[in-house]
């Protein structure tokens, strides 16, 4: 098992209360930078309803969705650390509307065993990257949005900072990465359906929390990674420019100023604030179960800002959002 929610319910998620009954499954795939509040979930929904047993399953966003559409899973919740993968990727054959309910911040992450932890700041971290010996972390950007939004912060910082070699001499030249300068003055970074990364310089995995053990252990300096992850994991961080750390919603037309194309999925994505986003997937086998879940994490904000990631309130729902949550949140 891995997470879930919790909350009030209503009449119709009364099934879920019977001792009587057949132990309810209600499975969760979720973006892996949710893994601990949605343990908080878990645990709060288990001990609500002791006859459903909430089984969750970690992941990169993109992996995540494409378990639904692609692999023909099911699951009664998904939640992505990328609202947008839901209209996009499962809208409107596989969901019929999705909730914006927390966001977050990518920050950089280090330890002790960091070369030049003492040295490094907000200012200089691209440098430091660059010196030998040195080595940084990212998740897939074509299975995590983790992955492809520390892409995105990056070739940013080459206006943020007034230089235009920082993503050349970072991504360019330690991986198979392609970058090209739009005429309007935007850049789209394209990354390839098979990702080949210069292993002296860089650490890549599937998805960020996939980076985490490694990177304490030493196996690499610094990693790009969510602010709340690094709060939950205990570990030291230097925060980057609120104009390339896709944490601020007022720098969302500065964010816009670079996208990633993904070779494998054919998909543009645009940089934009960093907001969660949940569904209860079209075919959920037990579709009020999920709608009951999703209730229960509107209910219980606390649980993500104990988490360190700072929710949406309301939360923000579009399309035929369920009767049973219309209270709980506003029309976006």
């Amino acid at each position: 098992m891995i997470l879930a929610f919790s909350g009030c319910v209503d009449q119709s998620a009364s099934d879920s209360t019977s001792e009587d009954a057949t132990p309810k499954v209600l499975k969760i795939f979720h973006a892996g930078s949710l893994a601990v509040p949605f343990g908080e979930y878990e645990t709060l929904y288990e001990n609500e309803y002791t006859n459903v047993d909430v089984q969750r399953e970690s992941a990169g966003s993109v992996a995540c969705v494409r378990k639904i559409t692609e692999l023909n899973k099911t699951a009664e919740i998904l939640a992505s650390a990328d609202y947008t993968l839901i209209p996009s990727m499962m809208m409107p054959d596989y969901a019929d509307w999705y909730v914006m309910v927390a966001k977050n911040e990518i920050v950089i992450a280090y330890t002790e065993n960091s070369q030049y932890y003492d040295e490094i700041t907000s200012d200089n971290w691209y440098e430091i990257f660059q010196r030998d010996g040195v080595k940084y972390g990212f998740s897939s950007p074509n299975d995590d949005p983790c992955g492809y939004r520390s892409q995105m912060v990056v070739q940013l910082a080459e206006e943020a900072y007034g230089d235009s070699t920082i993503y050349d001499n970072l991504m360019l030249g330690n991986t198979n990465f392609e970058v090209n300068e739009n005429a309007d003055g935007t850049y789209c970074i394209v990354s390839p359906e098979s990702i080949d990364v210069n292993e002296a310089k860089v650490f890549m995995r599937s998805k960020e929390v996939d980076l985490l053990g490694p990177l304490e252990t030493g196996a690499y300096d610094y990693l790009f990674i969510y602010k709340s992850v690094a709060n939950q994991h205990g570990l030291s961080y230097i925060e980057l420019p609120e104009d390339i750390n896709l944490g601020d919603y007022q720098n969302a037309d500065e964010y816009a100023k670079a996208s990633i194309f993904l070779t494998g999925q054919n998909k543009t994505i645009v940089a934009k604030p960093i907001v969660y986003g949940m569904t209860v997937p079209s075919n959920a086998e037990d579709y009020e179960e999920g709608v009951n879940f999703v209730k229960t994490v509107l209910e219980h904000p606390e649980v993500f800002e104990n988490a360190g990631q700072p929710v949406i309130s309301p939360a923000i729902a579009v399309g035929d959002v369920p009767e049973e949550i219309s209270d709980l949140v506003v029309m976006g």
